[in-house]
C-alpha cells in the first residue's frame, strides 16, 4: 500500500544565507543552520502567498536539515544618517502619528547584520503527499523568487532535488547524495564524509525557537518551540581511496582507523 506520506528535498545554497530568529532592530543575528521559519517562508513564497495567509498547514511539515558545508560567519555593519544633518527619528509616534525625533538627538545610528557565507544545507520537510506534492511544484515554477532567509540572499542553482516517498527523515538524509561545492569536495581526501544534521522529532529533549506564527509585518512574528535531535550522517564522497598520504598514510589517520577527528572541524 502506498504511503500517504513524503519528504520533499531542498538544496539551500548561496554565497551569502541568513536565517535569523527572535533577533530584531540592530542586530539581526543568523542561526548556523536553516530554521523552520525560513524554510517555510521560501515555501511559502514560492506558492505566491502574502504575509497575511495563514501557516494552519505548513506548520505540520517536520524539518530535517543536514550540514553539508558549514560555509564562515559574516558581519555586516552599516551606519546611518540623515543627508541634512536633522537627527534620526526614533520608534516612536505623537498623537498624530507622526514620527518623533530621538531625545537626546541621535545623528548616526548602527546596524548589524550576520550572514552565512558559503554554505550548503540540504533540508528534508516530510509531510502529506498531496501537500509535498503540490510544494515541489511550487518550487520548481515559483509565484515570488526565492530566497535563503532574506530577500537579499537568492539561492545558487535549482533548490528541489525532488520527491521521496515512503522514507524517513533519517532515510532520507543518510541517501541523497552530498551536496557540497566542488571546491569543498577537492578538500576532502576520504571516500566518506561525515555530517551533522538535526530532525525534527517530538520525543527529543533539544527545544528551538523558530515556528512562526505568521509572517505579518503589522502584527509581527511569535516565535513557537519545537524539539529537535541531533545525529551524523556519513555519506559518500566519490573518492574510492584516500588521495593525500598525510591525512591517510602511516599516521592512520582517515579510512585506516575509520575515523578522522579533523573531518568533523570541517578541516
Amino acid at each position: 500500500m502506498a504511503s500517504d506520506q513524503a519528504v520533499l528535498v531542498l538544496r539551500l545554497a548561496a554565497p551569502l544565507q541568513s536565517w535569523g530568529g527572535p533577533s530584531r532592530y540592530n542586530r539581526r543575528e543568523t542561526q548556523p543552520r536553516p530554521t523552520k521559519s525560513g524554510v517555510l517562508g521560501l515555501l511559502a513564497a514560492a506558492e505566491g502567498r502574502s504575509r497575511e495567509t495563514p501557516l494552519t498547514d505548513l506548520l505540520g511539515l517536520r524539518l530535517g536539515v543536514r550540514v553539508d558545508q558549514p560555509g564562515s560567519l559574516l558581519r555586516d555593519y552599516h551606519t546611518v544618517s540623515d543627508h541634512r544633518g536633522l537627527p534620526l527619528p526614533s520608534a516612536k509616534v505623537d498623537n498624530k502619528g507622526v514620527q518623533k525625533k530621538t531625545s537626546p538627538a541621535k545623528y548616526t545610528g548602527v546596524t548589524q547584520r550576520y550572514y552565512l557565507q558559503d554554505a550548503v544545507f540540504t533540508a528534508a520537510l516530510r509531510g502529506p503527499l498531496p501537500l509535498v506534492q503540490d510544494l515541489e511544484h511550487a518550487v520548481r515554477h515559483p509565484v515570488f523568487p526565492l530566497s535563503l532567509g532574506r530577500r537579499s540572499c537568492p539561492p545558487t542553482g535549482p533548490v528541489s532535488l525532488g520527491l521521496h516517498t515512503d522514507d524517513t527523515l533519517d532515510s532520507t538524509l543518510a541517501s541523497v547524495p552530498w551536496q557540497a561545492s566542488p571546491h569543498r569536495r577537492r578538500q576532502i581526501h576520504t571516500p566518506h564524509v561525515t555530517l551533522e544534521a538535526t530532525v525534527e522529532d517530538s520525543t527529543a529533549d533539544h527545544l528551538v525557537d523558530d515556528v512562526p506564527d505568521t509572517y505579518d509585518l503589522k502584527t509581527g512574528t511569535i516565535f513557537g518551540r519545537r524539539a529537535v535531535r541531533h545525529l551524523w550522517v556519513t555519506l559518500p564522497t566519490g573518492r574510492s581511496t584516500p588521495t593525500d598520504p598525510d591525512r591517510a598514510g602511516s599516521t592512520g589517520v582517515g579510512t585506516g582507523t575509520g575515523h578522522d577527528p579533523f573531518a568533523l572541524l570541517g578541516w
